[in-house]
């Protein structure tokens, strides 16, 4: 009985069992009729997407070239090491090996190789034989990848434009991050079917997504010019031991900007290595108070307005008081009696400041300011673009009519050079704005033409009869004034000189910036400049002296490499035996006596110093051959230095000021007509910005 009911008992388990795997085979079953058959594909392309490992390619990034397409930016290839931490099986080993292969350090490498990453760089930019010795060790975890490094082949050429680009492709400064869109073009992927050591599976599934490469940038800039700007322009920084230069040249009926040279510069390869300050565009993101060469401005404005005419005659006796305050002349005892054309010639600050403050007044003075594109961004195509400032009338109640007076000589007033060459180049342009363009186009890789970036008139500011009148002042400048050393034989220069003052803490203290803008040819323009060199340690830090002979320097190769041909003017008949006196303002005392010698004129040097401070005659004079030629030198002021005293007996008043000034001296004049004696008597030594009292009389007698 027992036995029976064990034995049924037993049977109706293995019968619960059996059914119970017959409900499982039969769910099992179905289950994987559900994946296999319904779900099969999903579970597949989830399988293949686990040993499918994206790798990034990294697009070919556009080239930057110059305005005939020689390349200035490129991008080439590169090694990269990298590492799965998770593959690498010894750690410190392998960490001693890398950093022996690579030249790095071992304790830096064991660190990123214990990184809880699925991925970490080793080296970038590595040297190809460094990238075969790292194959060639075949160490576990480690991957070679090869990239697209920037490379800048010309080194430091036209740097502060280009700026830099990074390890990872992207724009960081300059035109490389301006264009970044442009020129970065889309990265690709490489997905590759791999097992757990990370190597591609033979015949696994493999999908390859290329990049698209960058656009090519082409600039405004010519490499030629480039290169003989920032040549000159880095020897005058070291000649004038200047704390740094700049120099921009525009070509003024399109606005494109030919160069833009900064010194000292830097190499794009090695950016590390040099401080954010050396790299910063200083001609864009920089503002400077202007000095004299903003008197184009004001000379221009009031000539437009007919508050002024170039004749119209001023007195400059050294000083003027207005608005409360007193403006000097940079010269003791001012320039005397002069034209308006003569006032820009000597750059006298007092006639400036009347012009200015009176004779155009706040209002319209500023409106002229505001028109010539100042206190606000030029719109160029460049980050960290400064605006200026200059704050418009009634915003700052105390001392109005003085500010305006100082800004009509250039000080008080925040600018650009982008600006100041852009108002010249207005000017230079019969009057027209334009906006300053430093990318003429952008092209596909191939050479087609994508865009092309046309000039961009932005308003008349002047008519182009006052341009054509202001141009012929200029030229002056050079030809009679204090721009001499920058004339060019058959490419008439026509500019102005600029030595400013430099404001730090709210003082003017002993630091000069020496300029120079210039115009060239005068008459048919090509190309406007400005040089512009920093607290300058040499002496005289004059524009004409230093700024000047930079502008020539660059201005002449470059008119020549364009093919501008020289235009002399017709050579002047022999009458009897009268010859012209040349300009010899500014020009070394030793350069003056030659240059007279080889017109055949006699020369007699008065004062001490080592440039010429004035002539008598005047340049331009017809004399005859043989004829003497005094020239007056004067040095940086030094108040308290004895000099002697000069001889004005017989002078008229005008050529008595200007004889006694360039000594240093002040006058204490009476009477009129010629000069006819003189306290301290001639030859004497006094101090330096000392008056001398001068009688004239109208008829002399000695």
């Amino acid at each position: 009985m027992r036995n029976a009911y064990t034995r049924a008992l037993v049977q109706r388990r293995i019968a619960f069992l059996f059914v119970l795997a017959a409900v499982a085979s039969l769910l099992l079953g179905g289950r994987l009729v559900y994946l296999q058959l319904l779900k099969g594909d999903a579970y597949r392309a989830l399988a293949l997407d686990q040993r499918l490992r994206p790798v990034p390619v990294l697009a070919q990034r556009g080239q930057i070239v110059d305005r005939h397409g020689s390349p200035l930016a490129v991008s080439i290839a590169s090694d990269a090491v990298y590492a799965v931490p998770a593959e690498v099986k010894d750690v410190p080993g392998t960490a001693r090996v890398l950093a022996q292969l690579l030249n790095l350090d071992p304790e830096r490498v064991e660190a990123l190789l214990t990184q809880r990453a699925a991925s970490v760089w080793i080296a970038r930019k590595v040297p190809p034989d460094q990238a075969q010795a790292v194959r060639q060790a075949r160490l576990p975890g480690i991957y070679l990848v090869e990239r697209p490094q920037r490379y800048y082949p010309h080194g430091q050429l036209a740097a502060h434009v280009l700026g830099i680009a990074g390890i990872d492709n992207q724009g960081l400064e300059g035109i490389e991050v301006a264009y970044d869109e442009v020129l970065r073009g889309v990265p690709g992927r490489d997905l590759a079917e791999r097992d757990a050591g990370g190597r591609v599976i033979p015949h696994g599934e493999r999908v390859y997504l290329p990049p698209e490469p960058g656009k090519n940038v082409v600039l405004a800039i010519d490499q030629v010019i480039q290169y003989i700007a920032e040549r000159e322009l880095a020897a005058a920084v070291e000649r004038t031991q200047s704390d740094f230069g700049l120099f921009v040249a525009m070509k003024p009926d399109t606005g494109e900007i030919l160069a833009l040279a900064i010194s000292p510069s830097f190499d794009p390869n090695r950016y590390q290595e040099f401080p954010a300050e050396v790299r910063r565009n200083r001609i864009v993101t920089d503002q400077f108070e202007p000095g004299s060469i903003f008197k184009i401005v004001t000379a221009t404005a009031a000539l437009e307005q007919g508050v002024v005419t170039p004749t119209d005659t001023f007195f400059d006796s050294g000083s003027i008081e207005i608005g409360g305050g007193v403006v000097r002349s940079w010269r003791p005892g001012g320039h005397g009696s002069l034209t308006f054309a003569e006032a820009v010639y000597v750059s006298s600050n007092p006639v400036f400041a009347l012009v200015g403050a009176e004779r155009l007044g706040p209002e319209t003075f500023y409106r002229y300011i505001r028109a010539y594109g100042f206190g606000q961004p030029t719109g160029i195509d460049f980050p960290g673009e400064a605006s200026g400032f200059v704050a418009a009338p009634g915003q700052i109640k105390h001392g109005e009519l003085l500010r305006w007076a100082n800004i009509g000589f250039g000080q008080g007033i925040a600018v650009t050079p982008i600006q100041m060459v852009r108002a010249a180049a207005a000017i230079a342009n019969r009057g027209v704005l334009m906006k300053p363009q430093l990318v003429r186009e952008i092209r596909e890789p191939d050479g087609t033409l994508i865009w092309a970036h046309e000039p961009e008139p932005v308003r008349q500011v002047i008519s182009p009869a006052t341009a054509a009148t202001f141009l012929e002042i200029l030229r002056g400048v050079v030809t009679e004034g204090s721009g001499a050393p920058a004339d060019i034989p058959g490419y008439p220069v026509a500019g102005k000189t600029g030595t400013a003052q430099i404001a730090e803490g709210g003082r003017y203290g002993d630091k000069a910036m020496a300029s120079f803008l210039g115009i060239v040819p005068y008459d048919r323009p090509q190309l406007v400049g400005l040089v512009m060199l920093y607290n300058l340690k040499v002496y005289p830090r004059w524009g004409g002296t230093n700024a000047a002979p930079v502008f020539k320097a660059i201005a002449e190769p470059v008119l020549e490499y364009l093919g501008v041909p020289r235009r002399y003017g017709a050579k002047e008949e022999p009458q009897d035996t009268l010859v012209t006196v040349p300009n010899l303002r500014m020009r070394e005392a030793a350069q003056a006596v030659e240059a007279l010698r080889a017109v055949g004129l006699l020369s007699r040097v008065e004062g001490s110093g080592q440039y010429v401070m004035d002539q008598t005659p005047k340049p331009g004079s017809r004399v005859p051959a043989g004829s003497m030629v005094i020239l007056h030198l004067i040095s940086e002021p030094q108040p308290g230095r004895s000099v002697p005293v000069p001889d004005v007996r017989g002078m008229g008043l005008r050529d008595a000021v200007a004889t006694l000034a360039g000594m240093g001296f002040e006058i204490e004049a009476t009477g009129s007509g010629v000069a006819v004696a003189q306290e301290p008597r001639p030859g004497a030594l006094a101090l330096y910005g000392s008056p001398v009292r001068v009688r004239f009389e109208a008829d002399p007698a000695f």
